[in-house]
């Protein structure tokens, strides 16, 4: 995994996809989001919104899927996708039930990500 922004609170991974996906975890080893500190919180819904808006924008995707359930990593992160119709698991979750091989065109993730990086 890549991380594309750290700061003192928080950090943005890339997960490896055909879809634009990307993870913020906190720093420290905190397990539920109720436990989080007040800036902690502000810091992951501010990144949240600057993500979800620039996958909008940029991906022009069907819709943005938000996830957290760290069922197998129990520290506080969330997942933000870029969902297209034409994507391998569209209507699933993408840890959901095949739908169809993808032949997504999109454009470059690492343009993106570099944009995105001026924003954070």
């Amino acid at each position: 995994m890549s991380i594309i922004y750290k700061n003192e609170l928080i950090k943005i991974e890339i997960e490896n996809s055909e879809i634009p996906w990307l993870k913020i975890f906190t720093n420290k080893e905190i397990k539920e989001f109720s436990q989080c500190d007040n800036e902690t919180k502000l810091e992951i819904f501010r990144c949240l919104d600057i993500i979800e808006k620039q996958m909008l924008e940029y991906f022009k995707p069907k819709k943005i899927n938000i996830a957290s359930f760290g069922n197998y990593m129990p520290h506080v992160h969330f997942h933000i996708m870029a969902r297209f119709e034409e994507d391998s698991y569209f209507p699933e979750p993408m840890w959901g039930k095949l739908q169809r091989v993808a032949k997504l065109d999109l454009p470059s993730f690492d343009k993106f990500y570099e944009e995105l990086n001026k924003k954070l």
